[in-house]
């Protein structure tokens, strides 16, 4: 687990809105996440020997089987560079039938194998009476990995499926994350949640990114230009072409328990895009910016085995999303600076260094600026 603090450890809080018990996606009730990190050698790059500094993250949507109970999903793109599959199924049909995976560029297609073979043993009507298109998205980790030396393997895939649970989130150099950079910094995975409540009903929403982006001088915490203020810290040097500034992606992960439609969960998706932008992410010509957000509310999952001719489920009115926008902004910009403040150095193929934020120094800005929490 993390050996950093997180951002409200720091007394920096985004927005008023309280977190969940665990200010993670895992506080929406049933959801499952796993990591395998891989990380092994030192040195100039050899293809297929390494260094490497990658690995693959894996969420459950709930505590059962997606792909016998779907549940409602919505993709958004911000900007394209990038790849996350099962994207047309999920438009066309408006549910994610399997757990989401997130993993370097250049696994794509292991993890998307590996993930249909950890459903067949599942599920043993899966390629005679069904089929699956898992939902894998990536960010490109080449300038600490040996990306091409493809070292996620599909035991690193069925460990991270099977080992997933709830409770605390592993944080910054882990899972998918491990190889990322952001904003300038070593970057990775990070979480948030917050907690609602909408006529009388208490609901939990989550986020989770695997944070690849941005450029130093764009980076914002609660307003301050952080990134501009931190000009004298040492930026990470190669010759990969991960140094073009502000090069790099996002996937963000958006769910809750409140019951929706795949097409509100669409809106969720846009407001994720405005929590991109409230901590300076501009989403360049080749960055890979996608969302997708699904509701794991028992009462609309669609069971694969039900053959009822009429579906009925109850969901909130749009004249009610207001109090579920302002906690996907929050969150998702929270997610994104608790994946900044947890990693850690890293020192990765070549030589190449990816720096952690200065903590300390991160602190004495927001004091000057008046926002740390009294």
């Amino acid at each position: 687990m993390a050996t950093r603090p997180r951002l409200r450890d720091l007394g920096i809080e985004i927005g008023a809105l309280p977190p969940g018990r665990l200010n993670a996606i895992t506080d929406v009730p049933g959801l499952r996440v796993g990591h395998t990190t891989l990380i092994a050698g030192d040195g100039p790059l050899r293809v297929g020997q390494g260094p490497v500094r990658t690995g693959l993250t894996a969420i459950h949507p709930h505590e059962g089987s997606a792909f016998l109970d779907s549940v409602p999903a919505a993709i958004a793109v911000l900007n394209g560079t990038g790849e996350i599959t099962g994207r047309s199924q999920v438009d066309e049909l408006g549910l994610l039938e399997s757990p989401i995976l997130l993993t370097n560029t250049h696994a794509v297609g292991t993890v998307h194998r590996a993930a249909i073979e950890w459903l067949a043993g599942q599920h043993p009507t899966l390629g005679t009476r069904h089929f699956v298109c898992p939902v894998v998205a990536e960010t490109f980790d080449g300038f600490l990995n040996d990306t091409i030396g493809r070292h996620v393997r599909s035991e690193h895939v069925l460990s991270a499926l099977a080992g997933a649970s709830g409770g605390p989130v592993g944080e910054g150099n882990v899972g998918g994350g491990t190889g990322m950079l952001l904003f300038g910094f070593k970057g990775g995975i990070g979480t948030a949640s917050r907690v609602v409540e909408v006529a009388g009903a208490r609901y939990t929403l989550g986020v989770l990114v695997q944070g690849n982006t941005g450029r130093r001088e764009d980076l914002l915490v609660d307003g301050v230009p952080v990134g501009r203020l931190m000009p004298e810290l040492p930026t990470e040097r190669g010759d990969s072409p991960a140094d073009e500034p502000g090069r790099g992606s996002v996937i963000v992960a958006i769910a809750t328990d409140a019951p929706l439609s795949d097409r509100q969960l669409g809106r969720l998706c846009r407001r994720g895009m405005l929590g991109l932008g409230r901590v300076g992410a501009v989403a360049t010509n080749t960055s890979g910016d996608l969302l997708i957000a699904f509701s794991s509310a028992p009462s609309v999952r669609v069971r694969r085995l039900d053959d009822a001719p009429l579906l009925t489920a109850p969901r909130l009115a749009d004249g009610r999303l207001n109090e579920l926008f302002q906690p996907t902004v929050g969150a998702t910009a929270e997610a994104m600076l608790n994946a900044l403040v947890a990693a850690e150095t890293m020192r990765g193929r070549d030589g190449n260094v990816a720096h952690a934020i200065p903590l300390d120094r991160l602190v004495a800005l927001m004091r000057e600026h008046g926002r740390l929490r009294a």
